[in-house]
């Protein structure tokens, strides 16, 4: 009998959670420019959004601990005069922020460790060179300073942001260029452009080192990123409208590794590549769902995982870097969904029940610190991102306090059953307490009050028998087995 084998991977589990409504960031005017980028980008410190502005283009930038409603009056960054199209947070420095703009500039900003008391509008720099709107802008991967820009001029130009010159431009691209991506020593980049085609590009070289036609044959945008391993991954559409990923090696175009369809929309996927784990994350303009997916070296290369879905369609999407997310959780992404007036964290989790550090879960990832000068990579030098470990942002969980009780349950002992007739009437309770047992106890129908409240203290049951059988209450039924066994439950009942 054939067994089907379910292929191991310590990421087949992985699932999506929202945060708690107070951890989210609300009352966000997210912009509604017409153009297919993410409209977020997100680092360990900040979280920055293009927002609606009258008079120009603006972003909001918030310190990740600053969630809940955001103020309508919170200052924003304000020097584009048209809209702000894209904008990439400089992978060694946090405070680093680049921003393109329908006014055919590029901006580098320096935002503060602090939240914002008033507008920003001074950029660090300001980078013109492009004669139509500057849609993309990407940081090189291991060089300090070395930005790239891509405008509908058709134009590419890698600028030194620290002189605030142009080092390289490329005019290759005979239509609009919809995405650009560094591969991990930022020796390369890859683009996909309007005509159709994908192009591999050696920016040093100038020259275009390999291109495919039509990897998708649909003529929507496409997208392609680099993985780890130098492939290109895409997604695009087929000639009946349908979305498909693809996945190809650069140095044979002939045929791609997988190609794999999805579904039937317009809305353009962008890819999110988590290079530690080699998983894509698939986010759809207009979709309420997430899908993500393993690459491997085993056929179908590209595995399918799971797909996250919510009940609001995404405007767009931030990715968290790997330094950025809770190891102490086992959390593996963080992606920061837009909708209309919000922002959304979803924390993506390996569900592991020990509370160590897990080493395969977290190998060494990319850090902050450059791996070279803008100088050095101009004259031909390629260095991978130096690594760092993601240990030291382990935090180990709060030993559990070990709570003994003060009480030992051995020392309750029974205790003794003592005689009605020698009872200490001082212990006894008082007469109200009585009355309220003796009405519940359907043994007695009391007429005169009064004369009982009169009593100062109990007497003992038989005197208290006594009384009661003498004084002018015609209406009780009382004898003294009763009455005792009545009284000597009272006891039990009320007893200090």
């Amino acid at each position: 009998m054939s067994r089907s084998i379910v292929r191991q991977s310590k990421f087949r589990h992985v699932f999506g959670q929202t945060v708690k409504a107070e951890q989210g960031y609300d009352d966000i005017r997210v912009s509604k420019v017409t153009w297919d980028s993410s409209f977020c980008a997100v680092n360990p410190k900040f979280l920055a959004v293009i927002v609606e502005s009258s008079g120009g283009g603006a972003f909001l930038v918030l310190p990740l601990s600053k969630s809940g409603r955001v103020d309508k009056n919170y200052p924003l960054v304000v020097g584009h005069s048209g809209p702000v199209l894209d904008i990439d947070w400089c992978p060694h420095d946090d405070n680093i922020l680049a921003s393109g703009s329908e006014d055919c500039t590029a901006m580098v900003w320096q935002i503060p460790d602090h939240s914002l008391t008033r507008p920003l509008s001074d950029p660090v720099v300001v980078l013109e060179g492009h004669s139509k709107r500057v849609g993309i802008v990407t940081w090189h991967p291991t060089a300090r300073n070395i930005l790239l820009t891509a405008g509908s001029d058709n134009l590419i130009i890698i600028w030194n942001v620290g002189t605030g010159e142009p080092l390289i431009s490329m005019d290759d691209h005979p239509d609009l260029i919809y995405s650009i991506s560094w591969n991990r020593n930022g020796s390369l980049f890859c683009t996909t452009c309007k005509d159709r085609r994908l192009r591999v590009c050696d920016p040093r070289k100038r020259e275009v080192v390999a291109e495919r036609l039509a990897p998708h044959e649909g003529i929507r945008p496409m997208r392609a990123i680099f993985t780890r391993d130098g492939n290109i991954f895409t997604t695009g559409f087929t000639r009946m409208s349908q979305r498909e990923l693809g996945l190809w090696d650069p140095t044979n175009f002939e045929e791609p590794i997988a190609v794999l369809e999805l579904d039937t929309s317009n809305g353009v996927l962008l890819p999110y590549y988590d290079a530690d784990a080699n998983m894509v994350y698939l986010c759809g303009k207009g979709d309420s769902s997430v899908r993500y997916f393993e690459i491997t070296d085993e056929p179908p290369y590209v595995h399918y995982l799971s797909t996250f879905s919510t009940k609001e369609p995404q405007r767009g999407m931030g990715f968290m870097p790997k330094r950025g997310v809770d190891v102490s959780k086992c959390e593996i992404a963080r992606l920061f969904k837009l909708l209309d007036k919000k922002c959304e964290p979803i924390t993506m989790t390996v569900p592991r029940k020990s509370d160590l550090f897990q080493d395969d879960l977290y190998p060494d990832t990319a850090g902050a610190e450059p791996a070279m000068e803008a100088e050095e990579w101009l004259d031909g030098r390629d260095e991978d991102p130096i690594l760092v470990s993601m240990r030291e942002g382990y935090v180990p969980p709060k030993s559990r306090e070990l709570k003994v009780a003060k009480k030992n349950v051995l020392d309750s002992k029974p205790t003794a059953r003592r005689s009605m007739s020698t009872l200490d009437t001082s212990s006894l309770p008082k007469l109200p307490s009585l009355l309220w047992f003796i009405s519940h106890s359907c043994l007695l129908s009391l007429t005169y009050f009064p004369s009982l409240f009169a009593l100062s203290s109990f007497p003992t049951s038989p005197s208290l028998c006594f009384f009661l059988s003498s004084s002018s209450v015609s209406r009780f039924s009382f004898s003294f087995p009763s009455s005792l066994s009545c009284f000597r439950g009272c006891w039990r009942k009320f007893r200090i």
